[in-house]
């Protein structure tokens, strides 16, 4: 079904932005979502009526981060059970929409497993959507919390590492509450940090091909009124020359089993940058995005983008039903191919550790995630 716009009255939104939110008008329950593509020009909610549309909204980018995606997967297969779609096939579309960030399958199956928990116990197709809103629910307050021990762990690390304050953080991407159920995972480290003093800069890629450094982290650090300076990516190497990066701080879509990262093109290069320089390269992450199914970074299927988003500039605008994909202002010749992956991996090797809501890994081990993970699952079946 189309999906319908709504611009949002309030420009005095909280710091905390609600990048999701599951609502039940008279003509039956939706999914509204901030479009992250229209920021930071102007604010707009997307409401989702049935799957499908959601999955355009994750393919689009309107919707996205590891955490958050995980959140939009299982209220997804909330939404087609709460309709009465077919939740199986919603679920395998959704679970595949974007193929980097585990956290999507993750949230999709653990929906779609209460759900048909409650139909082998004898449950009716109402108990068993009720039980998918349960559960999609719960992983949204989970995430939320797990956020707040990220940045006390994440914090407590800074302070460690670089006793006295005064902490220069570079950062790539976004991870603020754009991504999350609560402030995000790397971004609100530095958030943390802000709060309490500790913050001196905050240096924010831009993060090509997509400027999700430029239109949303800067927005989250204008709205939190963070020291916040935005720099061209091929930038960041002068920055680590002249001294002025303390630390780096990224998120992650993916960690293997053996510690490799996957996180936005651009991250790899930065841990280079970092090991050669002696500064810490810390990655930010929920335990959920811990995939010890996946061996090491070569097994990681990286997302490839369409090449008009590098050769074409496009301003935010309404989609529009039947036009051309792309569009924009040429900034390359006719006919020039792209080379667009959405990911890169970093070995583990070249991270100085990993924090997660369970506590800070490192140096970062097979042995050390595995012993995490359990770990967690431990607390969640205790």
């Amino acid at each position: 079904m189309a999906d319908q716009y709504a611009h949002s009255g309030d420009d005095k939104r909280p710091t905390e932005i609600p990048a999701i939110r599951w609502e039940e008008p008279p003509e039956g329950p939706v999914l509204v979502l901030l479009d992250q593509t229209r920021l930071p020009a102007e604010e707009v909610e997307l409401v989702c009526t049935d799957a499908s549309a959601l999955v355009e909204a994750i393919r689009s980018l309107s919707v996205r981060g590891a955490p958050l995606l995980g959140i939009a997967g299982a209220y997804g297969v909330a939404l087609a059970a709460a309709r009465g779609f077919d939740v199986a096939e919603a679920a395998a579309v959704l679970a595949g929409a974007r193929p980097t960030a585990v956290n999507l399958a993750v949230g999709v199956r653990r929906a779609q497993s209460a759900h048909e928990a409650a139909l082998a116990k004898g449950g009716d197709d109402r108990q068993a959507a009720a039980a998918a809103l349960a559960a999609a629910r719960q992983l949204h307050r989970e995430d939320a919390e797990a956020s707040g021990r990220m940045a006390e762990h994440g914090l407590a690390l800074l302070d460690e590492l670089l006793p006295g304050g005064g902490h220069r953080v570079l950062t790539h991407c976004n991870t603020g509450s754009l991504v999350s159920g609560g402030e995000g995972t790397a971004f609100a480290v530095a958030l943390a940090a802000h709060r309490t003093g500790r913050l001196r800069r905050l240096w924010v890629d831009e993060t090509r091909p997509l400027l999700q450094g430029a239109r949303l982290t800067a927005y989250e650090a204008a709205r939190s009124g963070m020291a916040y300076t935005l720099l061209t990516d091929n930038a960041a190497g002068s920055l680590f020359a002249a001294g002025e990066v303390d630390a780096v701080l990224i998120g992650a879509d993916r960690i293997t089993a053996d510690g490799s990262v996957a996180n936005k093109v651009g991250s790899y290069p930065l841990a280079v940058l970092a090991r050669y320089h002696h500064v810490p390269f810390i990655v930010v992450a929920p335990v959920t995005t811990v995939d010890l199914d996946t061996a090491d970074g070569a097994s990681i299927e990286v997302e490839q983008r369409p090449g008009h988003e590098v050769t074409e500039v496009t301003a935010p605008q309404v989609p529009v039903v039947g036009t051309e994909v792309g569009g924009g202002i040429p900034m390359a010749p006719l006919g020039t191919q792209a080379y667009n992956p959405a990911f890169d991996v970093t070995p583990a090797e070249l991270v100085t550790a990993i924090v997660t809501e369970e506590g800070v890994v490192s140096p970062v081990t097979a042995e050390a995630l595995a012993e995490m993970c359990a770990r967690s699952r431990r607390v969640a079946a205790g």
